[in-house]
Parts: C-alpha cells; structure tokens; sequence
C-alpha cells in the first residue's frame, strides 16, 4: 500500500476517491485546489499524486513541477477532460506518470496507482542495489560519443575542478541537471551536500521560504522553523534550476548571498553564514531579460561566469541510438520484462523525429514503449513521438509551408524541405529521399540542382542562402 495525495477542486469526486482508496488500504491526503497540494508536498513525501490537471489557483502543472522538484521519484497521475489531452501528453514528456481521462471508474484509478506504487519500488531497489546515486554523475558514464556533447564535458570537467559560479543554458530535457550533478560530484565539495531547487515550480513566497528557510510565526501556516536550501546546501553545491522564472526580489536576496554569504530566514533578525557553491540553469534568454527589465544585470553577470551551453537532442542525433538503448536496458531491467533491443523501423522513427523535450521525452518514449510492447523488440508500433504517430485522412493534412507576403519561389519551397528531410534523416540520403517519397536518385540530383552543398560521409549540410 501506499502513501496518496488526491488534489482535485471537485468536492464530490475528490471525496468519493479519497474514499476508495482509503478502503483499499492505502494512506490517503486530500488537497482541495492546487495551491494546498504544493503545500502538502512541502511538508512531507507521497508515492503517488492524483492532480487534476485544472484547477482554481495552481493547476496540475504547477502540482506536476512542485512534486518532481522536491521529490524527483514521486508518480504523478493527471486526472483530465477531453478538451485537455493534449495537455496531459505534454506533462508526460516532463515527467508524469500517467494520466486519466474523465469521466472514469475507480478500477481504472486503482490498477494506474498500483501500476506507480510497483514502479517506484523497482526503481528504489535497482538504485539500492545498484549504488547509482553518486555513480550517474560520473563522466564515463555520461551517455553520448557526439562532438556536441563532448566539447560540453570537455569544459565542464574543468570547471568542476574549481569553485566558480556556473550557468548552464539550454532547452526543457536537455540534461543541465545531470552536468549540474556531474560538476557537484567531481569537485572537492563531493562529500557535501548537492541541493536541488525547481524555481519555476514554486510561487515568489514559496521559493523564498524554500531557498532561506523561516521562522515559526513568520507568515500564516509557518508553526514551526524551517532550515532553507542555501543552510543545508553549506559546503556543497546549490543548484537552482529555471532561474529565469525568479522574481526580481528574489533575484535581489540571491545576489546579497553571492556577494557576502550571509542571509536571514524569513521572519528573522540573526543572520546567517554559508559556504555554498550556485550553480544555476535556464531555458529562458537571460540576456533578453536583462535588456527588458526582467532579470537584475548584476545578477546575469555573477551567475554568468562560465557558460555551458548544452545542444538540443536533435543537434547530436549521434547520440540518439547509445541513449535509446541506455534506457531500454534500464526500463527493461525495472520492469522485468525481456526487450533485446529496438527494431530498425523503430530506430529510423527515433532518428527522424525531431524531440522538442529533448533527452526527457527520449526517456518517458522509451519507458512507455518498453511497458506497452509484447514482442522481443521494441517496434514503431509501441512509439508515441508526437506528431510523428499522428494520423490524418487523405486531403485532410496540415500545412507547414508558410508564403510570404513577398511571396517565393516554388524552387526555394522544394529547397528548403529538402534540407530539412536530410536533418530529420541524420543527413542520409536514402532516408530523406523515403521521407518526400521520391527516389535517391531523383534526391541526389536535387541536391546538387538546388544549390545544396552536401558533405558526404559527414552529418552537416552547409546551406547556401540565396
């Protein structure tokens, strides 16, 4: 049995569930809108969290970010209407469990919770018997032989080496929280503490009380003293992640730590001194934000002192098959089923797609694949990659070729969707020539027609502008 919290605005479904899974044995909280579920998961650790996905206040996103911040191996199931499912997919590739659609019978609840609480135990054991925890961040085991990722472990392990302040950019999913980790844990602070905070999923109050702690009566529902991020983080390493999404106040009491390493907690007179090194993550543009007024200069510039850029998935598409099978190995061995490897239809899918949530989707596709297939491979036919599985009539197809007021040349139209048929292929030409259902002679003689300058046996296609 397990430890449930059911967040859902719906007085009477909220109740009715919380009733079922109470007879079922298990140990069940109830939060009446999303603002209370953020809090329950700051006082304590669920197995499972049962969110409506619209809610008055925070939504199920913010209870989805809350709950994967503070405790990464909690399951968050989505309960959505049909209008949401879009939605409820796009939480997926963040990190949700599963979700259900309404209306639904409370069996199908049950088996999708029992489904989490299972999973979450194979993943404790593994990591317990495996000791991963400080293993993952180890650089030979970063997955990926790309030039891309290379040249970023190729700074980051010197960075790691000193205790300079470091920004890590780079798109949802990309990996910053592991190069993060890997920096914490190949540097002389290793055996300190690696603290870990989400500032986008956290409201301004939230976040401060989160970062500097408080104490007892400093604001309504603080009845006892809380020690903050940066006092357990004292010797080690900080990491805050989506930095960009902090409030100017915030970012002011951030910088005051940065620059004299000392703070008080919310509510309190004495000040405090910590030794902690911040290292700090976006998705955002912070040079943007600086030149409208979003984010404080001074701030950029002390976070910014050595930049790590990590590349988007499909820019080190190299990598895709290693991280594939990494994850079938993985998911595999946690779900105790026997899945030797992944078939070439499914791997030239993986290959084309373009992964907007980056090594994240990756990851939950392969999961979810290797828990719906029944054969000994995983097939095209177990993928769910987005609009790459999603079918539509003849004549009904959606436009992606947009005109210009100016107008363009058909020429340029073909050009330009030639070029980016060879990127989704990995710059193979037999491939692409498949994707625009011509043949590869017909896309070699296009290529070169087109003005498309093409380096063979490479990965890179130099564009020509006209």
């Amino acid at each position: 049995m397990g430890r449930i919290l059911v967040a859902d605005d719906h007085d009477s479904l909220r109740r009715g569930i919380v009733r079922a899974l109470s007879d079922a044995q298990h140990d069940v909280d109830e939060a009446p809108n999303g603002n209370v579920a953020i809090e329950r998961l700051h006082e304590g650790q669920y197995d499972v969290v049962l969110s409506d996905l619209k809610m008055g206040g925070s939504d199920g996103m913010d209870v989805l970010r809350t709950a994967k911040s503070l405790h990464p191996n909690t399951a968050v199931i989505l309960m959505t209407a049909f209008g949401s499912i879009h939605t409820a997919v796009e939480a997926m590739k963040i990190g949700a469990f599963d979700y259900v659609q309404k209306p639904f019978e409370i069996e199908e609840m049950e088996l999708k919770i029992a489904k989490a609480i299972e999973h979450r135990r194979l993943k404790h054991e593994i990591e317990y018997l495996r000791h991963t925890q400080g293993d993952i961040y180890d650089f030979d085991r970063i997955v990926g032989a790309s030039g891309a990722l290379q040249s970023v472990l190729t700074i980051v392990k010197k960075v790691a080496k000193s205790n300079t302040t470091c920004l890590i950019r780079g798109e949802t999913g990309t990996g910053k929280e592991l190069i993060a980790g890997a920096i914490h844990h190949n540097s002389l602070r290793a055996g300190r503490n690696f603290v870990k905070v989400n500032c986008a999923a956290l409201q301004e109050n939230l976040l401060e009380s989160e970062l500097f702690g408080h104490e007892k009566g400093a604001f309504t529902g603080a009845d006892k003293q809380r020690v903050g991020r940066f006092e357990q983080a004292d010797g080690g390493t900080l990491f805050l992640d989506e930095i960009g999404d902090m409030s100017q106040n915030t970012q002011a009491r951030i910088l005051r730590v940065l620059q004299e390493n000392e703070f008080e907690r919310l509510g309190g007179t004495r000040t405090l001194r910590v030794d902690v090194r911040l290292i700090t993550a976006t998705n955002r543009n912070l040079q943007q934000m600086v030149a409208n007024g979003l984010f404080r200069e001074d701030l950029y510039y002390r976070l910014n002192v050595v930049s790590v850029e990590m590349p988007p998935l499909r820019e080190r598409k190299d990598d895709i098959g290693q991280l594939a099978s990494f994850f079938l190995r993985r998911f595999a061995g946690e779900l105790k089923k026997r899945v030797d490897g992944i078939s070439p239809d499914a791997q030239k899918l993986l290959m084309r797609y373009n992964w907007p949530g980056n090594i994240r989707e990756l990851e939950n596709a392969i999961e979810r694949a290797v828990l719906l297939t029944e054969g000994p491979q995983l097939s095209s036919q177990d993928m769910s990659l987005g609009e790459l599985t999603t079918t539509q009539p003849s004549g009904e197809l959606t436009t992606v070729v947009k005109i210009p007021p100016t107008g363009i040349a058909l020429e340029e139209i073909e050009r330009q969707a030639i070029i980016e048929a060879l990127k989704m292929s990995n710059w193979v030409q037999k491939d692409a020539a498949e994707l625009l259902s011509i043949s590869p002679r017909v896309m070699n003689y296009k290529i070169k027609t087109l003005g498309i300058d093409y380096a063979r046996g490479g990965r890179r296609v130099m564009e020509m502008v006209g």
